[in-house]
């Protein structure tokens, strides 16, 4: 028995509205679903990224199960490798700072910045961790935002 890939990932934010508006408009995540105050729901590729409102997510008395995180979180978003100098442009055209632009040893290369909310997010070839690019979709940056 083994799981095959990473079907979601969740992020938390206090302001959905202003990280919605982020990994829609800066990282070009497709939006699926959203409960009002609480959680917002974005495509990324064949992943889900599940934006939550912490406080909303332990409530005793929701309908969903209890889980929740406080303080920044880290997730890395595949790109080709190709595309990272764009990236870097288009990061900086919407105010975004790169906290760093690291090489790694094996010819891979991060970008690292923070959402709204303080999350470490990165951009990535699947290369770093020895993986092909397989990109069906474009994730360059979006076009004409």
């Amino acid at each position: 028995m083994h799981v095959n890939e990473v079907l979601e990932t969740c992020l938390y934010a206090d302001d959905l509205e202003v990280a919605e508006k982020f990994y829609r408009e800066v990282l070009g995540l497709r939006f699926v679903l959203r409960e009002e105050g609480r959680h917002v729901f974005l495509r990324s590729g064949r992943g889900m990224v599940l934006l939550f409102r912490a406080e909303e997510t332990l409530r005793a008395d929701s309908h969903l199960p209890q889980h929740g995180s406080r303080g920044p979180t880290h997730m890395a978003f595949a790109v080709p490798a190709a595309s990272l100098d764009q990236w870097v442009s288009w990061l900086r055209d919407h105010r975004v700072e790169i906290e760093r632009d690291h090489p790694w040893p094996n010819g891979a290369r991060s970008l690292y910045f923070r959402d709204p909310a303080g999350n470490s997010l990165e951009l990535a070839s699947p290369r770093l961790w020895g993986l092909k690019e397989r990109f069906g979709e474009s994730s360059s940056p979006p076009a004409g935002r």
